[in-house]
């Protein structure tokens, strides 16, 4: 396909993106070409564009992995998906399909995984190149700028709560209560769980308990395990820790029952010290979660497609992206931000939406 498409890049690591015209790509044989109706912005994306992480990507790249759009054209041999499709395009860009991970649904661990936004060209831009193998499907009805925090926030929270093993009825502790968050505790609340948030930010928390926490604690004031302790009777037996933040891994473990399981999503750079006793006398289980595999991408929709999750979003354009990072690195993100690349104005997004906030000019922090 011929022409120009806008997009944000990574030139330098710590460095503003820049804005750029690049020539729309073209898909090769097994590959699809999407347009960009929509794209979350996440906070690994800022990892990436600082280069935060052992494993670094190679500059320049795109970020953004979760967009979402229309498969605008398609490569040869492509047969699952067709022109027209919506689909989205998440962090796990492929896999190979065979190893022993890939095998046991654990493609995310895939030693020949490549990643969105980050080993691959990602969404911040016009029109993405994607794996029809690994796409997802967005089911209809679903609002794409909706849908987009879902193929990464949202996949990532329902996996990780999955992973605590926690059952319905017992006590979930949420930890960081913005952008991954405010979806945990929902899908908590779906799956029976009783939900305590645990952030440093008051407006967060008020986010929290609309979304349906029981209760919450600022991390803050005092001393936040032991009135987690206190409000579950013990501790929880599970801990999601969305927060990219090593004093919340460490209050984590702290929070969590004996013989519960403390599950860590958040990627803040570093290392973090381990209460070695306390895990093996209360036999703690400590769990790292990466992302989800495709039938948790296709559960995690499910339920958005029923109307029992909403992400809370702000609207922005791609040229905003600079001070959206901004304010990500700065903590002002209280939902999830989402790059509008259809221009839909405001006041229609209000009415149609009410989950859509409407876009104001933002500035640096």
């Amino acid at each position: 396909m011929a022409g120009k498409m806008q997009v944000a890049v990574v030139e330098h690591f710590g460095k503003p993106l820049l804005q750029q015209e690049w020539e729309i790509p073209s898909p090769g044989p097994g590959q699809i070409l999407v347009k960009t109706e929509a794209c979350g912005v996440c906070h690994t994306d800022l990892h990436a564009a600082t280069g935060d992480w052992p494993l670094k990507p190679k500059l320049p790249f795109i970020p953004g992995h979760e967009a979402i759009g229309r498969v605008a054209a398609v490569g040869a041999g492509v047969k699952i998906v067709r022109e027209g499709d919506r689909v989205g395009v998440p962090w796990l860009y492929s896999a190979c399909g065979h190893c022993e991970h890939c095998l046991a649904a654990w493609e995310t661990v895939c030693a020949e995984a490549e990643f969105g936004g980050y080993t691959r060209n990602g969404g911040f831009a016009e029109y993405v190149i994607a794996d029809p193998n690994y796409v997802a499907h967005i089911p209809d009805g679903l609002d794409p700028k909706l849908a987009a925090p879902l193929i990464c926030a949202g996949i990532t929270t329902y996996k990780g709560i999955k992973e605590t093993k926690a059952r319905a009825g017992e006590w979930i502790v949420i930890s960081g209560a913005g952008g991954l968050g405010h979806l945990a505790i929902q899908y908590a609340k779906v799956m029976g769980l009783r939900v305590c948030a645990v952030d440093i930010d008051d407006g967060k928390l008020a986010l929290a308990k609309k979304m349906g926490a029981d209760f919450v604690v600022n991390a803050k004031h005092g001393e936040p395990e032991e009135a987690v302790k206190k409000g579950t009777s013990g501790g929880a037996h599970g801990v999601l820790i969305t927060a990219p933040s090593l004093g919340a891994f460490k209050q984590g473990v702290g929070m969590t029952r004996k013989r519960g399981t403390c599950v860590l999503v958040g990627l803040p750079p570093g290392d973090f010290p381990v209460p070695l006793f306390d895990v093996v006398a209360n036999c703690i289980t400590i769990r790292g979660s990466f992302v989800g595999n495709r039938e948790d991408m296709a559960e995690t929709l499910a339920f958005a497609a029923e109307g029992k999750i909403e992400a809370d979003i702000e609207l922005q354009p791609l040229s905003a992206i600079n001070e959206i990072f901004d304010r990500l690195e700065h903590g002002k993100v209280a939902g999830r931000i989402v790059l509008d690349f259809v221009g839909t104005k405001p006041d229609d997004r209000q009415a149609k939406n009410p989950a859509i906030r409407k876009s104001e000019p933002i500035t640096a922090n």
